[in-house]
């Protein structure tokens, strides 16, 4: 309710406004002014995405309440230049690159203008200490740096206005470096994510959640949520009008519960209201009768014999195996001098992207389902949703927003139909934004994973043989689970010609939040075990850790273990760039084995050089045998 008003001047112009005594800063001038260039990333002042200047001083406008703002004078990255036109800071990150996703690139603008204001002449450390209130999950931030000494040096006089333009590209834009053409909208804030649209009566969501990690639902009373004034309809599972069901290789996921839930966070039922405090007020108000059913949160006791099901189709938990064999894996260990084991984990990791997930969904004047989200498999998203919603094909549109960051994260079509469900029944636009906790709490993570590797080799470092197993957490549905472990299982011993291999990489169905699609996509938990291996060889056998991998690297013509021929390939080149550009220190194979991965100590460097056969890890215990 907007109890109170307020004055205050934003980019110049005054502005008097009825407003909530819960708004903070962030919320008026999005909601009530429409000035979206300052986003909402964490709401908790940590990553910098709403930074405005009130009076003169760079503020994190999600932590201040708005009444708190009385009589000020606000600017924000839309007031930093008249329309159309851009600051040197602004055009210094359109020429270096700085912008790629763009969602937190206003409030880094913001902090770079900031800086600049208190010290005209501030150096490069100085420079990234003032930025250090804003995250980025893009650019890595070099160009960023690279962008504010630049316009720094322009405003001094050091650079002439020409720095702050386009490369010459001779003719060509290969080898080139070419401004993006969606630059300008992003460090000017203009370009309007999915949480930035808005349509004439549209209505907001809240969605209810499972506090239980694997429970049957008894039922949903939905009555004290759906009389609330302002709340315009709920929604479960029940809405579902066809196939219930959606994934990126294995459809096995409900649009809300349905039955039961198999994972804390679970969507179980949707309000929608015409305030976002109404429909969290709903939404609390709903009362689901729950019986707790055993979970399973490991994934080798997963597919024990007697563990918790989680879908019926798969008995055994077991999501997706994908074994690859290649030549005689046991004479290959036979003939080896030295056989490694070793065991590896890698965890769970959240994607971050600054932008939470969101989007809005309104049914058009021809019938058309219409949902607007930063989906980063529109395609796919609308045939599944239309088969939920028991709709022909050409009445199901989807339009992709910018994406504020993906990383493969939203790939998952886990809220347009709550949305999609919401529009028909209501015929208004519904519009729902993640709160951060939601988007930690409720979507796909990296793959867990654990990998027992096995690797023989002679003294001079080729590899005779690999035995490779991967387990993997796929959590509670398969989303992209299949995908990732044939992709683990593809790139799983590197560029690296191994004459015989056993692979096998398993994603498990646990109560866990979903697995899904991260960067490297399954290569990353195989590439850190067969990278770490190769370091542990080259210890033990006293090699230099780049000769190690030029002795085992593919060449031209080689195949690879999927049968693939290489008519060319340029990881010799890559690792002499690395070597030279790493400024890797020389030395004597000895020393240069010693201390980067080496586990088994001077001692069984010394017995490798001497010629004796051994074996390593726990099996043995690293004792030389006969």
């Amino acid at each position: 309710m907007l109890d109170d008003r307020i004055t205050l001047t934003v980019n110049g112009r005054r502005v008097t406004r009825p407003v909530g005594a819960n708004y903070r800063l962030l919320d008026f001038l999005r909601e009530e002014l429409m000035l979206t260039g300052s986003k909402e990333g964490c709401g908790a002042g940590e990553c910098g995405t709403c930074s405005v200047f009130v009076d003169g001083r760079l503020v994190k406008s999600c932590l201040m309440p708005t009444l708190k703002a009385e009589g000020a004078s606000i600017q924000t990255v839309e007031g930093l230049a008249p329309r159309g036109e851009l600051t040197p800071v602004q055009r210094a990150f359109h020429r270096t690159g700085a912008s790629q996703c763009g969602y937190c690139i206003p409030g880094m603008v913001m902090a770079a203008t900031a800086a600049l204001r208190a010290n005209p002449e501030a150096g490069i450390e100085e420079i990234k200490e003032r930025l250090g209130g804003n995250i980025c999950r893009c650019t890595g931030y070099t160009k960023i740096f690279e962008a504010v000494e630049i316009a720094r040096d322009v405003i001094a006089g050091r650079l002439p206005a020409a720095a702050l333009e386009a490369e010459e590209t001779a003719g060509s834009f290969i080898g080139a470096s070419v401004r993006r053409i969606d630059a300008p909208a992003k460090v000017s804030g203009a370009l309007r994510y999915a949480g930035d649209t808005v349509m004439p009566g549209m209505l907001h969501m809240a969605v209810l959640r499972s506090p239980h990690a694997h429970a049957r639902i008894l039922g949903i009373d939905t009555a004290a949520a759906a009389a609330l004034p302002g709340v315009e309809c709920v929604v479960t599972a029940a809405d579902v009008p066809g196939k219930d069901g959606f994934g990126v290789f294995v459809h096995d996921q409900p649009v809300m519960a349905r039955d039961r839930v198999r994972y804390v966070g679970e969507a179980v039922a949707a309000v929608a209201a015409d305030s976002v405090e109404t429909a969290r007020h709903a939404a609390a108000l709903i009362a689901v009768g729950y019986a707790p059913l055993p979970g399973v949160f490991d994934p080798a006791e997963a597919m024990r014999p007697g563990a918790p099901v989680l879908h019926d189709y798969a008995p055994d938990n077991l999501v997706k195996h994908i074994p690859i064999r290649k030549g005689d894996v046991a004479a290959g260990f036979a003939a080896a001098d030295l056989v490694i084991e070793e065991t590896f984990a890698t965890q769970q990791v959240e994607h971050a992207y600054l932008e939470p997930e969101a989007g809005l969904a309104w049914v058009d004047h021809d019938g058309v389902v219409t949902v607007l989200s930063p989906s980063q498999n529109i395609t796919h998203h609308r045939h599944m949703l239309a088969d939920i919603l028991a709709l022909p094909v050409n009445k199901v549109r989807f339009i992709m927003s910018p994406v504020g960051g993906g990383f493969g994260g939203k790939e998952d079509m886990i809220y347009q139909g709550m949305l999609a469900l919401a529009a028909i029944r209501t015929g208004r636009p519904v519009r729902l934004v993640f709160t951060r906790e939601e988007s930690v709490t409720s979507t796909a993570k990296r793959h867990p994973a654990r990998i027992s590797y096995r690797m023989g080799l002679t003294r001079e470092g080729r590899i005779t043989a690999v035995s490779f197993e991967m387990l993997s957490d796929g959590g509670a549905y398969g989303m992209s689970t299949e995908g990732v472990m044939r992709k683990a299982a593809i790139l799983s011993l590197g560029p690296y010609a191994i004459p015989n291999l056993q692979i096998d990489t398993r994603g498990v169905y646990t109560n866990n939040t979903p697995s899904g699609a991260f960067r490297t996509f399954g290569a990353m938990q195989s590439q850190f075990a067969t990278e770490s291996m190769m370091d542990i060889a080259a210890g033990r056998l006293g090699l230099d850790p780049f000769e190690i991998r030029r002795r085992n690297m593919m060449r031209a013509g080689d195949t690879t273990h999927t049968g693939q021929r290489l008519d060319s390939c340029s990881i010799g080149t890559v690792l002499a760039v690395a070597e030279e550009f790493s400024r890797w220190e020389q030395g004597p194979p000895a020393v240069r084995g010693a201390g980067r991965g080496d586990t088994g100590g001077p001692d069984t460097r010394a017995r490798c050089t001497l010629g004796a056969r051994f074996r390593s890890g726990p099996a043995a215990d690293r004792q030389e045998v006969a």
